[in-house]
């Protein structure tokens, strides 16, 4: 997957919080004058990497993923006609029944169907190509 600019702006301003964090540590620490030994230092900034690298690997995938929650992760979601689209009906998609328009034709109970749009609470499907 290409990463963008915008994706490592993004990632840059998520990490911006921790960087304040640890630069307010770090001169509460001077001013109180307690020195870090330099196997700790390494040992922080080893872990600090280890961050930056899991949230490369982690976060940025998920800004290039399809939304699966609401009306826009319902489409393309299969479904079975529990009552004829005629062309108003029902269809089960998912673990729930939804009142649902065929796209033009008729389609008779049993059949599976796929959802192509949604019109509040409204599934606008057609037949699933086999």
């Amino acid at each position: 997957m290409k990463r963008t600019i915008k994706d490592w702006l993004i990632i840059l301003v998520l990490l911006l919080d921790d960087a304040v964090a640890l630069v307010l540590v770090v001169l509460v620490l001077r001013f109180l004058r307690i020195e870090i030994p330099l196997p700790i230092a390494i040992v922080i900034a080893l872990v600090l990497g280890a961050v930056v690298f899991v949230t490369h690997k982690a976060v940025i995938p998920t800004f290039h993923k399809k939304q699966i929650t609401g009306s826009e992760g319902m489409i393309g979601m299969k479904g079975r006609v529990i009552k004829s689209l005629t062309p108003k009906g029902v269809v089960h998609v998912g673990d729930e029944s939804w009142k649902a328009k065929s796209s033009g034709e008729d389609i008779e109970t049993g059949e599976e169907v796929e959802v192509v749009g949604v019109e509040g609470l409204t599934l606008k499907v057609r037949r699933e190509n086999r």
